[in-house]
Parts: structure tokens; C-alpha cells; sequence
């Protein structure tokens, strides 16, 4: 039975789960080709439907494998579309300590994320972007693969993570795609090289597919900018677009932007296209453009009025909603801030899912109020705590360690390790 037989047969439901298991087995242990992985990828990709553009030179998208306080496309696509490209963002939602961009976005009041194909295409032909749900019609055919790789201990293997991935994107319709392949102790790849091999398989098969492609490699071992939390990523998404975000963050948004800009021949090369992208979180655009997709989209665009508003509808002034500061036990500088003791004092609150059907509260989270080279004296404020009434006192444990207070102050590092055109 040849690949494309298979996928066939897996969306139509004619081969029982039993065959299915024991080909992703197989996958998983002997592998695939880089060209039988290409082939997997675009059985994927043509199992539904597949957006189509009048032009789709200039349609792009970003993903990323995630990590603690990522939300680097709420600023991103809204960026991307202010300098002339066009966005149809479809994200997921969040299984572990935070939620996905989707889960983030429906923080804001009215905010309609399901939109079928047809709303994509004429909302981005007429705005430049969508940040949406993945559509029924869209890849099928991972939906029952990724449901059986998950019961199975499959969900590892590379070839299946590619084609899951590329499989998606490339049902956008899209020409070009940026990949922030993530590794450290907060990320799905926890060592730089398995980060590079993942990385590498989604270039070779997306560019297979003839989709221009490059990836980034970048740390995951402290949270991204100050906030996470649902909403409270939301806030800080919406700071960054109107150019008032935490330089890592504006960092990553800048240099993916600008890889998607050279890519689509709107820059002659990243440094030219990163600028550009800053340029629009500086002079208003990018958030002009974030404010047209939410309006679009049903969403309340009266609480950007100001930073009360905001607050306000997002849900983190709620009455029900407590504050609590962590101090600092010594002076000295911080050396290290550990994402995952964060992430697993913000799912412990809510703010992400252990199974697929937890509710999320999107109003818990953690604001630090310092990053790594910043210097605190004893008693100085390092985090927030938004939580609920009887969450608080676990929290605190788990967070106590979190920080690393050292004598010397730590060399400034990049979070972006790797460029890989």
C-alpha cells in the first residue's frame, strides 16, 4: 500500500486503528526518507482543503514548538501584515502549563476564533491577517494519526512531528514559513542538537513541498519577556505592538519578521527586514492592523483605549482576581530565572491544561518584574502573582527557587542560537 493509499484510508476510516498503530510503530522505529516524509506531508496537506490565494507569493506564516511565555505572534502577524504580507495564522490551543495563541487571544471579550475557509481568505485579501482555529475541513488526516501517536508513545518520532506540523502550514497555501525551533529545559526538544535535527527535517520537507523555508534556533530555559498567563501575555503582546515590549521578545519578533520579509523579496536581507518590523511596532501600524483583525473578528476593540481598559477587559483587574509580591531573599544579580518552576506554578493555578477537556483560567499567571543581568537588593519585588482566593501559598514554594541570585553580573546572551536559511 503506497503512502498516499494509506492517508486515503485513514481519513475514509477503511483501515481499522490496529493497521494504523502498527504503521506509526513502524514509522516510529525504522523511520522514513526524507523524500517518503515529503510524500507523507503532502498526503497530509491534500487530505482536506487547501486555501487558495490569487497570489500566494506573498502569503506566509510562522510556527513555533512552544515554550513559557510565548507570545510571540500576537506582535508578529499583525507586524507582518503592516509591511504588505499577507497572514492566515492558524494556531492551536495549549496542552500543559500555559494555553496556545488561541486560548490567549479569546481573552479579549467577543473574540470569534472558529472561521471557515472561506472567512480566512476574504478577511486577510481585505485586512492582511487572521489569527484563527484549525478548520474541520483542514489536514483530517492528523487529527486521527496525532490521536493514535498520542496513546502509543509515537508522538517523538520526526518524520510523524514533521509532516504533523508542515502538513498544517502548507494547507494554508502559503510561500514562505519561519520555524522557532526551541531547546533547554523548557522545551518539547531539550538539547540544541535534537532541537537542529527537527529543525533541518521541517526546512528539507516544507522546501520539498516548494515552500520557501528557514528556522531559528532559540533558547527555552527562562520565560519569554516578563509575563505569563493568558491574559496576561495578551497585555504584554499588545505593549510590544505599540513599542513598548521587553527587548527578548521584540527580538524574536523582529528577526522571524525579518526572515519572512527576505524571503518573499519585500527586504534585501534579515537585517533590512527586522528593521522593518520594528519600525511598524514603533510607528503604529502593526498595531493598527492587530486592532483591525479583532474588530473583524467580533472582538471588543474598545478596551485598547488604554492601558485601564485593557486591564479591565482582559479580566486582570477582576475583583476575584488577588496580587501577590515575591521578594528577594539577598541582593545580588539575577543569573537565571527557571522557566519550567514557572510554568508549573501556572498551570498549578490554571492557566494551562493537564488534560485536553481542563478548563483554562485565562486571569492567573506571573508577571516578573525582573529579567536575567537585572541587579536586586534584598527585599526587592522579583514576580507578581495573579492568582486565585486559596491558590497562593503552594505557588509561593513553587516559585521560591525559581530565581538565582549571583555576585557577578552575567554576560548578556541572545535567546536566538542559530539561523538556518
Amino acid at each position: 500500500m503506497s503512502i498516499d493509499e494509506f492517508i486515503d484510508g485513514v481519513v475514509e476510516d477503511n483501515i481499522p486503528d490496529e493497521e494504523v498503530i502498527a504503521w506509526l510503530r513502524n514509522v516510529y522505529e525504522r523511520g522514513l526518507s526524507e523524500s517518503e516524509t515529503v510524500i507523507l506531508t503532502e498526503s497530509m496537506r491534500d487530505s482536506g482543503e487547501v486555501l487558495r490565494w490569487d497570489e500566494s507569493h506573498n502569503v506566509v506564516d510562522k510556527h513555533s514548538t512552544g515554550g513559557v511565555g510565548d507570545k510571540v505572534s500576537i506582535p508578529l502577524a499583525p507586524a507582518l501584515a503592516a509591511c504588505g504580507l499577507k497572514v492566515p495564522m492558524i494556531s492551536g490551543r495549549g496542552l500543559g502549563h500555559t494555553g496556545g495563541t488561541l486560548d490567549k487571544l479569546e481573552s479579549i471579550p467577543g473574540l470569534r476564533i472558529s472561521l471557515d475557509a472561506e472567512e480566512i481568505i476574504d478577511q486577510v485579501n481585505e485586512i492582511g491577517l487572521a489569527m484563527v482555529g484549525q478548520t474541520q475541513g483542514l489536514v483530517p488526516a492528523d487529527r486521527r494519526l496525532y490521536a493514535l501517536r498520542d496513546v502509543t508513545g509515537t508522538v517523538a518520532s520526526l518524520p510523524l512531528i514533521t509532516s504533523s506540523i508542515v502538513s498544517k502550514k502548507a494547507a494554508e497555501g502559503i510561500s514562505s514559513l519561519v520555524l522557532d525551533v526551541k531547546f533547554g529545559k523548557a522545551a518539547f526538544m531539550k538539547s540544541r542538537d535534537s532541537a537542529l535535527e527537527l529543525a533541518k527535517s521541517m526546512v528539507s520537507v516544507s522546501r520539498g513541498m516548494g515552500i520557501s523555508t528557514a528556522a531559528i534556533l532559540s533558547t527555552m530555559d527562562r520565560p519569554i519577556g516578563y509575563s505569563i498567563g493568558n491574559s496576561l501575555e495578551v497585555l504584554e503582546g499588545v505593549e510590544t505592538l505599540c513599542g513598548r515590549g521587553p527587548a527578548d521578545l521584540e527580538e524574536l519578533v523582529c528577526v522571524l519578521g525579518g526572515i519572512l520579509l527576505k524571503s518573499s523579496g519585500l527586504s534585501h536581507d534579515l537585517e533590512e527586514g527586522a528593521s522593518k518590523i520594528q519600525d511598524s511596532l514603533y510607528d503604529g501600524t502593526a498595531f493598527e492592523k492587530f486592532l483591525a483583525m479583532v474588530g473583524s473578528q467580533g472582538g471588543d476593540t474598545e478596551i485598547f483605549e488604554n492601558d485601564s481598559t485593557l486591564m479591565r477587559g482582559l479580566g486582570i483587574l477582576d475583583g476575584d482576581l488577588y496580587s501577590t509580591t515575591m521578594e528577594s531573599g539577598e541582593s545580588g544579580w539575577v543569573s537565571d530565572i527557571d522557566a519550567m518552576s514557572v510554568a508549573e506554578a501556572c498551570l498549578e493555578m490554571g492557566a494551562g491544561r493537564k488534560s485536553l477537556d481542563d478548563e483554562i483560567d485565562r486571569g492567573v499567571g506571573v508577571v516578573l518584574e525582573v529579567q536575567v543581568g537585572d541587579h536586586l537588593e534584598k527585599g526587592d519585588v522579583w514576580a507578581t502573582i495573579y492568582h486565585r482566593e486559596g491558590q497562593v501559598v503552594e505557588v509561593v514554594e513553587m516559585l521560591k527557587e525559581a530565581i538565582i541570585i549571583a555576585d557577578s553580573e552575567p554576560a548578556a546572551e541572545s535567546r536566538i542560537s542559530e539561523v538556518i536559511w
